[in-house]
């Protein structure tokens, strides 16, 4: 019986163009000198328990120490030798888009489901359940799958020498990155070139996906995120070229934007989500493009056309109207003295030959009675959801926090009387539980679900700028009946 790199070269030359089977002993020996040469003879047909095998082998040979950093360091070198050279995958992908674009992404997602740079193990931990509201069926997910950060290496990473390079997580320089401690190992990480605007950009999956085949767009140039004409451009242009696929950007300012507004990029993939789905109650036109207000939590004008050119003119018209309006009747402020509170969120996607794209009005003022932002998830629903709302969540998927999974066990425990201890700000939300329903062990996880939910809800209606009411749609149409 072959041993374990026998079988990892097997699985090396079947799935990695650039090798050829007379490389055989040129790659065994490169699986020794990562692992060592005291290796079991045990069959491993599953390619990732193959390369688990292969790093706790690395551990008892003492070729690396038994800390993650170092298992995920030895784990990504492994699945590079698995992984085409970047041109080889570029190549590869721009051909199979002469046959349909799908095909291209078909082709990328799979090796970056095969090579594990997308942790489908991690990823397959998340809790997902979906609940009706008011503005249809939410998604809800508890994110499980980012692995904890280990305190030993915090620790060690601040007594090492500082770096910047790369500059940042989404920085091209992150294709073949070893890695180091406290930074992400990228020994298996491709990127596909396009050019976007004149300039180079690239596009890669996220490692711990949030929906399906989510995508990174990101820019070649390390430079801040913004939000302008060439923005709408660049979103249409990518839902041009992969028609299959949504894009969309975070806002660029703190509060209502992302984790990285550092590095200029965009999120998409092939996902449905719930805001797309939603009805428009009231429509109009800008700059001569049939337009409509969503029913939806969050203030969205919805843009059609089969022309992408009057989607930008009418998205350039709604930002910059937008980013100078004001109104005090609903606590909307464009700016106090001399700094900026209003920005969008921008989606791109098609429906068959038309181009879609929504434009979410977002305000990010804080004041005395909400420091965490006036147009954010208020003290009220902090227990479940305190975080930035950002592009995913604005369309109807929630990013819940890992917390939540025994929190919530918890309380569904207490909730059918169990002796058991719930977070303090659990306290408030359980007792008016408490006084709608009567639980037992077989509904309360059905209601504590559903009712998660419906928080989810209120914090998008907390992040809305014109709230589903009277008053708040007559202001909504306030803004809208002065952009022509």
């Amino acid at each position: 019986m072959a041993d374990l790199a026998a079988q990892f070269v097997s699985q090396i030359l079947k799935l990695n163009r650039d090798y050829q089977p007379l490389d055989r002993f040129y790659l065994t020996n490169r699986v020794y000198a990562l692992v060592g040469e005291q290796l079991a003879d045990d069959a491993t047909p599953d390619l990732l328990d193959l390369t688990a095998a292969l790093v706790e082998a690395a551990v008892a040979n003492e070729k690396i120490g038994d800390t993650p950093t170092e298992r995920e360091i030895l784990d990504a070198a492994l699945m590079d030798l698995l992984t085409p050279r970047p041109s080889t995958v570029n190549g590869d992908f721009w051909n199979q888009y002469q046959v349909s674009p799908q095909a291209a992404t078909d082709y990328f997602y799979q090796l970056s489901r095969q090579n594990d740079y997308i942790k489908t193990r991690a990823i397959a931990k998340n809790i997902e359940f979906p609940v009706t509201t008011d503005y249809g069926d939410l998604e809800m997910t508890i994110n499980l799958s980012k692995p904890e950060k280990d305190p030993k290496a915090i620790a060690a990473a601040q007594q090492q020498a500082q770096t910047d390079y790369p500059k940042c997580q989404l920085c091209m320089e992150n294709e073949g990155y070893r890695g180091r401690l406290g930074y992400p190992a990228r020994s298996n990480h491709r990127i596909i070139r396009f050019t976007l605007g004149g300039e180079t950009w690239g596009f890669q999956y996220s490692p711990y996906a949030y929906f399906s085949e989510h995508a990174i767009f990101l820019n070649q140039e390390h430079r801040p995120m913004v939000i302008n004409q060439h923005t709408f451009t660049n979103l249409l242009e990518i839902v041009r070229m992969l028609p299959h696929y949504f894009v969309g950007s975070n806002a660029d300012l703190p509060i209502v934007g992302g984790s990285m507004l550092t590095h200029d990029h965009y999120q998409g993939g092939r996902h449905v989500f719930p805001m797309m789905k939603a009805p428009l109650i009231h429509e109009f036109k800008v700059a001569g493009v049939q337009a409509g207000i969503v029913k939806w939590p969050m203030a969205t004008i919805r843009l059609i056309s089969d022309t992408p050119e009057k989607l930008v003119n009418a998205a350039t018209t709604i930002h910059n109207n937008w980013c100078n309006y004001s109104d005090e009747s609903v606590d909307v402020r464009a700016y106090t003295e001399q700094t900026r509170h209003h920005t969008v969120t921008p989606i791109a996607y098609r429906n068959g030959q038309q181009y879609v794209l929504d434009i979410v009005l977002r305000d990010n003022q804080t004041s005395a009675q909400y420091p965490d932002g006036i147009f954010h998830p208020h003290p009220d629903v902090q227990h479940i959801k305190k975080e930035n709302i950002g592009l995913i969540e604005v369309m109807g998927r929630a990013i819940l926090p890992a917390r939540l999974k025994t929190e919530v066990q918890a309380v569904a425990d207490y909730l059918i009387g169990q002796p058991v201890k719930i977070a303090d700000y659990h306290k408030t939300w359980v007792a008016e539980l408490q006084q709608r329903y009567e639980f037992t062990a077989e509904n309360v996880q059905t209601i504590l679900n559903r009712e998660i939910g419906l928080v989810f809800a209120r914090v998008l209606e907390d992040a809305g700028v014109f709230k589903q009411t009277t008053d708040g749609q007559a202001a909504f149409k306030r803004f809208v009946g002065q952009l022509n």
